[in-house]
């Protein structure tokens, strides 16, 4: 998966190839693919490597400026949905979206819940209207209590645990 996402992004820029971190300092630990169906595995991490280069710590990439870090994220934003849409999937290009939109509304008004967001979405992707009240939730209350509970349903208690632990250090 790593290699695809490095490979890609090379092939498609050198400002990507130069923002690759070396590769003994590249942590390459799966996040929130383990909670979705295989196949979107690959779309769905190179889209949250993509937020990790705007809002994080990046696993692949270490931009040199933050010109360089909004251009890279918005590239593995879409590549990623790219990848996802695929498989012919509109609702879970729907989901990808919905996940975008409101993560970035949360870092907007420097609010908690995307961690949540990011496990329900990746254990429930392609089944969105599962998940809409628990997104109207976060988005007009603030609360993600639904949207983790949503995600342990379909995911189980360990793997969206382990899943919010390395999310949280890598926020």
């Amino acid at each position: 998966m790593w290699d695809a996402i490095a490979r890609d992004a090379s092939e498609e820029s050198t400002l990507w190839t130069d923002a690759l971190r070396a590769e003994s300092e590249r942590e390459l630990v799966p996040v929130f693919s383990p909670l979705a169906e295989e196949r979107f595995g690959l779309g769905l991490e190179t889209i949250y490597e993509g937020y990790l280069v705007h809002y994080g710590s990046p696993r692949l990439f270490a931009p040199a400026d933050a010109d360089t870090a909004l251009l890279l994220g918005d590239y593995l934003y879409a590549h990623g949905l790219v990848r996802i849409a695929s498989f012919g999937e509109t609702d879970a290009v729907s989901d990808l979206s919905e996940l975008i939109a409101l993560c970035s509304q949360l870092r907007a008004e420097d609010a908690d819940g995307d961690g949540a967001l990011w496990a329900a979405s990746a254990a429930l992707l392609g089944r969105g209207p599962l998940l809409d009240d628990a997104r109207g939730a976060l988005r007009l209350r603030g609360d993600p209590a639904p949207l983790e509970v949503a995600a342990r349903a379909a995911a189980g208690d360990e793997a969206v645990d382990q899943a919010l632990a390395v999310h949280a250090a890598l926020r």
